[in-house]
């Protein structure tokens, strides 16, 4: 089994998005059957968000959107329902590291498991160098 690893829904969008696809992203994927992965509560609602802007932007359609909603949804993946941290140490590492609050939740979920972090977001990978969490490319 191969490190623990959170990823986020920038890298989540890569796997939903021809134009996005990098072949790190398409190895990340298929690599996920051999891997832990970790996403908090919040990706579920940011990958669902994703598509139904999409889809509104006319960049896929509502059953594309829905299949990969299906898609998705299939993932092997834990997911972290840990709110109360949002208040404190989440709070702190969005200050500190000048990051959104939804990118900190992340953040904390990969430093909080000692899991690597799959980011595309510029911020939040210099805030995970600047906290010696591990990085994958995606």
């Amino acid at each position: 089994m191969v490190a623990p690893v959170v990823i986020d829904a920038s890298v989540t969008a890569a796997w939903c998005f021809h134009d996005e696809a990098t072949a790190a992203s398409q190895d990340l994927l298929r690599s996920l059957p051999n891997r832990q992965v970790i996403v908090p509560l919040l990706w579920h609602a940011e990958c669902a968000n994703l598509l139904l802007t999409a889809e509104r932007r006319n960049r896929v359609s509502a059953e594309r959107s829905v299949e990969l909603l299906e898609l998705l949804g299939s993932l092997p993946v834990e997911t972290d329902a840990e709110t109360s941290r949002i208040r404190g140490p989440v709070f702190r590492l969005a200050r500190e590291h000048r990051l959104t609050v939804y990118d900190a939740i992340y953040l904390d979920l990969a430093s909080r498991r000692g899991a690597a972090l799959a980011s595309r977001d510029r911020a939040l990978r210099r805030a995970a160098e600047a906290m010696d969490v591990a990085l994958i490319e995606a």
